[in-house]
């Protein structure tokens, strides 16, 4: 069987080097020539890449199971394991750079025997008598079995097989900045730690190597605070937010990037299927953003497609016709994947509310951040929010303590913002900045 996987990101290279160790023949392709011997790398078209990460459980259960040195490899690369104090062990993720976790993966993938990493930019699928036969890359076209897009929502690859998928802006935009601790500064003893302050969110990520992110989530109507990409007016807001001042203070953390900003955050949702429920082309596969994006904050992203790759594997194992493994794909995504985009629809249209100073609405449905804040308040309904913050079960989950919730906010509990400054104090600092 010789298989073509169409972007080496984390989920692309997973399906690759698994299908591999079952003996197929596999080629990787992706407009990436891969991390450099030394020196600075940049993903292009990957804006995430340089940008906060923490790599949930599922990372480390998905890779544990079919990769194993994969994960040992990242640990030798300085990843940290880490979890929230008083979580199960198994709710164990990973502190990491997304640049540190991808050039252990890439390396990984160019060790494997029958698999060939090569760099290039598919410009089509070759089809005969209904099947997948090749791609064409950079007009030349390379013979397979099997083509698995991994492209990422930005890719148009085969969009004629499939039914027009749903798109929309989140409504949130951010900014980071990675720094270095000296060897004498504290170090988080938490794997992150984020609030919600009156208008915006901070978020602290630390990483691999003495590494660490600030980031700073806001409207993405909010035009005051798209000045914080600048890095006198970041540097001036972290300075403030009490979630961000220790670890990004002068003298004790240098900055080592420029301000980022994270733009243009969708949630996403397309299936495998045509507009009549059906497989136009066997032997092709959709996988990570190509089916399912959401608001990054969250870090869910990785951790979806690596759920998909997984299912996807199972489904290729059962040797069943091609056409019958996209179905069982499209309806496994549709019980176990579109729940968490549906999540963040409504989540983050809740929260764009709430940062604007509405009030929750009591007797409607909640969003999860809610229940989160709810088991903050009342530790007794942890045993069930906190499987669904691990993404251990389904949001739907929450539904079993929706009562008690209602219950709470009916005596008059309600979700407190994180003292800091607000919202309109970090703009008229930015405007005034004397």
């Amino acid at each position: 069987m010789r298989t073509v996987v169409v972007g080496a990101g984390p989920v692309g290279i997973y399906c690759a080097m698994a299908l591999a160790r079952r003996g197929e023949q596999v080629v990787v392709i992706d407009r990436e020539a891969g991390p450099p011997a030394e020196g600075e790398w940049r993903r292009r078209g990957v804006m995430q890449f340089a940008h906060p990460h923490y790599f949930r459980q599922i990372v480390r259960e998905v890779l544990l199971e079919r990769l194993p040195d994969v994960w040992d490899g990242l640990l030798a690369a300085g990843g940290v394991p880490a979890r929230f104090e008083g979580a199960p062990e198994f709710l164990t993720g990973l502190q990491c750079r997304r640049v540190t976790y991808e050039r252990v993966v890439w390396a990984a993938a160019a060790r494997e025997p029958g698999l060939i990493m090569r760099n290039g930019h598919v410009d089509d699928l070759r089809v005969d008598g209904g099947r997948v036969t090749g791609v064409v890359v950079d007009g030349v076209t390379v013979d397979a079995d099997r083509v698995i897009c991994a492209t990422g929502r930005g890719s148009r690859l085969g969009d004629e097989l499939r039914a027009p998928g749903v798109e929309d802006s989140c409504g949130f935009s951010y900014v980071a900045r990675m720094y270095r601790g000296r060897p004498e500064a504290e170090w988080p003893s938490w794997p992150l730690s984020g609030e919600v302050y009156a208008g915006y969110q901070a978020i602290l990520f630390p990483h691999d190597d003495r590494t660490l992110s600030a980031l700073i989530v806001r409207p993405s109507s909010d035009a005051a605070l798209a000045d914080l990409r600048h890095a006198d007016a970041f540097e001036m807001a972290a300075a403030l937010i009490p979630q961000l001042a220790p670890w990004t203070a002068p003298g004790s953390f240098d900055p080592i990037t420029e301000v980022m900003a994270g733009g243009r955050l969708t949630n996403g949702w397309r299936g495998q299927l045509d507009e009549h429920g059906d497989v136009p082309v066997a032997g092709v596969h959709f996988v990570g953003d190509a089916v399912c994006t959401t608001n990054p904050s969250t870090g869910r992203g990785v951790s979806l497609g690596l759920q998909q790759g997984q299912a996807l594997l199972r489904f290729l194992e059962s040797d069943v016709d091609p056409r019958e493994v996209a179905k069982q794909l499209d309806a496994w995504c549709l019980e176990r994947i579109k729940p968490w985009y549906d999540d963040h629809v409504f989540g983050d249209a809740a929260l764009l509310r709430r940062l604007a100073g509405e009030d929750v609405d009591v007797e409607g449905p909640f969003p999860s951040y809610l229940y989160a804040e709810a088991a903050m308040a009342k530790p007794s309904l942890m045993p069930v929010v906190g499987m669904v913050m691990g993404m251990v079960t389904l949001p739907e989950s929450l539904l079993a303590v929706e009562g008690d919730v209602r219950e709470m906010l009916r005596s008059g509990w309600r979700p407190q913002f994180a003292d800091g400054p607000t919202r309109d104090q970090i703009a008229e600092r930015i405007l005034q900045p004397a």
